[in-house]
């Protein structure tokens, strides 16, 4: 499995906007809504997501949707992306859902097309390489279930989440209602489901729907910097061994214990004969900082 992360994009500062589609009505008009940039220098390894729908608080419409898997797409085999981290380019704001004045103008059958997309593109996010969500604003219905699908998610103290979709006759249709159990427990996820209620940042965190919950500075990006320094204790670490432990984790908890012994067991053995532990153990033995290099 790991053998097949071969690069198949490199990217250079700065921002790079992806290629304009033919369907982007509004999109094609007003500019690239994703846009994506490797970061460089000490930093090397992180690939950020911006995303850039100022208009429409970077709600979950086509052009967002169908940018988003594309640059997934074109990121998903690179093996120098080591984390990915998905940030807002519009201040206050993360992700403000599904866009429910596009969504007004489909019919029925057009939006169980669009759902399923939506649920093609969380799983898409599962991305191989660890993936952290950058909250510093309001992450409702969709917006939520966009970072539920990362692994780790940052907040800043102002921002403000819920899976709201019962208060619009609607129920979460992309991954919330199977991902937000497996955060909180099953009691937990069903109260606020069931009321739509929203959570600030510190809230969130001391249930636990977030790794980390910062205050939020002038500029409005706190939980982008300690998303960061989140991405930055990662990257010194094997990335083979990182992207095996997340399928370990992930696959686990699908099935019960002694599958998922099993999976881990696959896993540990796929790890068994890269270059990287061999030079954790040379490492080691010489008391010195190890150098992985993904191989």
């Amino acid at each position: 499995m790991q053998h097949a992360l071969t690069s198949a994009l490199r990217l250079t500062l700065p921002w790079r906007p992806l290629r304009a589609r033919s369907y982007a009505s509004d999109g094609a008009a007003r500019g690239p809504e994703i846009q994506v940039r490797a970061l460089a220098g000490p930093d090397k390894g992180i690939t950020e997501i911006l995303m850039n729908r100022p208009h429409a608080r970077n709600a979950l419409g086509n052009v967002f949707v169908n940018e988003l898997l594309e640059a997934l797409a074109q990121l998903w085999n690179d093996k120098q992306v080591r984390v990915l981290l998905f940030r807002s380019g519009v201040k206050g704001v993360f992700c403000a859902g599904a866009d429910l004045k596009e969504r007004e103008q489909m019919n029925e059958a057009e939006v169980g097309v669009f759902v399923q997309r939506l649920r093609g593109l969380m799983n898409e996010i599962a991305f191989p390489a660890p993936t952290i969500a950058a909250m510093d604003g309001y992450a409702l219905g969709g917006g939520l279930e966009l970072a539920l699908a990362c692994d780790l998610r940052v907040a800043a103290s102002s921002a403000v989440m819920g899976l709201i979709e019962t208060t619009r006759g609607l129920l979460p249709g992309a991954g919330g209602t199977q991902r937000l159990p497996r955060c909180l427990g099953v009691a937990l996820a069903k109260e606020l489901i069931f009321t739509g209620r929203r959570l600030s940042g510190m809230q969130a965190q001391a249930l636990g729907l977030v790794n980390h919950a910062v205050a939020q500075n002038k500029e409005g990006d706190a939980a982008y910097h300690r998303a960061r320094e989140l991405a930055q204790e990662i990257l010194p670490q094997a990335p083979i061994a990182v992207r095996l432990g997340k399928v370990a984790i992930d696959r686990g908890m699908e099935v019960d214990i002694a599958s998922g012994m099993a999976i881990e067991g696959i896993c540990y053995a796929q790890n068994i004969p890269t270059r990287d532990r061999l030079e954790g153990m040379a490492a080691f033995r010489e008391k010195r900082p190890p150098r992985f290099v993904g191989e």
